[in-house]
């Protein structure tokens, strides 16, 4: 059934085409209400939809993510989509924009391109009946100061920087990568890599910011990282997160991150800022999504390997890095949970030597990824990352093909 909401709205062809099946799917599974109320919600009964949509809501926090029936992601999206086109029929943009950003979120894939449109088409109404506030020219996103490193190392880890550094190579070629590095999962900077990427540039104005994204909502990390008990998940619009950056100190202990988002499947404007390196089809294999990485300075990713190849792209700010071989993985102690079995169980940041008494004789390398950089990680080596002043980074995932050789 496809909503008949009075007013200037957006289509969705999608959601028009597959509602039939959805609602009878959510039937079958118990989701009586739900139907009722989107029934009543897409002949026009604003309340109804919002109801509807707080029923999808609850189905997702019924338990685990993955065990989330998909049929109630995509029924998240139909109500996200009813309760966007009531907005718009009344002129509530920003709101608009909100809830379809929730339904990209945390709906299914079904209505996916339904949303990315609505997004499009509310995003143009809601620029043209208001406009940025004045008074941001010339502000950027980094404080103009001098970086003092010693200062820095009293808040790094122990021993940092004073072993093996990760070697840099500029404008490295496609052959030397792969014979170099990719073959021996050997970790190396690229540098001079991404001069031309207008996120060089753009990504440090706040004006520039918040025109492409500033009412867009989006989630953030609050707390130290993930691995404590105080930290937890919030969605705020992307002009308040900015806004906290700008705020934060350093030494805050509780730093808002937006830490390993798809941004740009979100955001597309901020994706056309960024090229996919050519080093990321070494081996021939799958690239997965680009997240981002934002935040002030003082936020910290504990200890722990990801399966992918990785690129991680330095586009604003500095950050430290520290990196052990996955040969070392058992020394390294990973998380008994299997939700947690990629991270370690060593805080580096406060090292329980009784705990974990061989940790300082373990050798890794390390290195501060400045502005500009690249740094190659490959799968299974472990890596604690620190960014050191306000940072926007941009990691590319990549997997190669199963036969290719190691």
């Amino acid at each position: 059934m496809a909503a008949e909401i009075p007013g200037e709205t957006f289509e969705s062809p999608l959601l028009a085409s597959h509602s039939p099946s959805l609602l009878h799917q959510i039937s079958e599974h118990g989701g009586y209400a739900y139907v009722s109320m989107y029934t009543l919600g897409a002949g026009g009964d604003h309340r109804a939809a919002e109801a509807a949509r707080e029923m999808a809501w609850e189905q997702l926090h019924s338990g685990p993510w993955n065990s989330v029936l998909p049929v109630w992601r995509d029924a998240y999206s139909m109500a996200c989509l009813l309760v966007a086109k009531h907005c718009c029929a009344v002129g509530e943009y920003k709101e608009a924009l909100r809830v379809l950003d929730l339904g990209v979120i945390m709906g299914g894939l079904t209505l996916r391109k339904d949303l990315d449109d609505a997004i499009a088409i509310t995003k143009a109404k809601e620029s043209g009946a208001c406009s940025i506030s004045e008074g941001n020219e010339g502000k950027r996103v980094l404080v103009d100061a001098e970086f003092n490193l010693k200062e820095m190392l009293q808040l790094l880890p122990k021993q940092s920087l004073s072993c093996k550094l990760v070697g840099k190579r500029p404008a490295l070629s496609l052959e030397a990568f792969l014979r170099d590095y990719f073959l021996s999962a050997s970790p190396v900077i690229l540098s001079d890599c991404m001069v031309h990427w207008p996120a060089r540039v753009k990504w440090n104005d706040i004006n520039y910011l918040k025109k492409v994204a500033g009412s867009r909502t989006v989630p953030v990390e609050v707390g130290k990282n993930y691995l404590c008990t105080e930290w937890k998940q919030e969605l705020i619009t992307f002009s308040e997160f900015l806004e906290r950056i700008q705020t934060n100190d350093s030494t805050s202990s509780v730093p808002t991150y937006l830490a390993q988002h798809p941004l740009f499947d979100q955001i597309p404007e901020l994706r056309k800022d960024i090229v996919v390196p050519d080093y990321c089809y070494t081996g021939g294999g799958e690239l997965r999504p680009i997240n981002a990485w934002f935040g002030p300075a003082g936020t910290v990713t504990p200890l722990h390997h990801d399966p992918h190849h990785n690129i991680l792209a330095q586009i604003v700010g500095k950050k430290y890095v520290r990196l052990y071989p996955a040969s070392l993985s058992e020394e390294l102690c990973p998380h008994s949970e299997s939700m947690l079995c990629n991270s370690s169980q060593v805080d580096l940041d406060n090292i329980d030597e009784k705990q974990f008494p061989n940790i300082q004789n373990l050798e890794f390398m390390d290195c501060i990824l400045e502005e500009g950089e690249m740094l190659y990680i490959p799968p299974k080596w472990w890596h604690y990352v620190r960014s050191l002043t306000t940072s926007f980074s941009v990691s590319f995932w990549w997997s190669e093909l199963e036969n290719s050789t190691p």
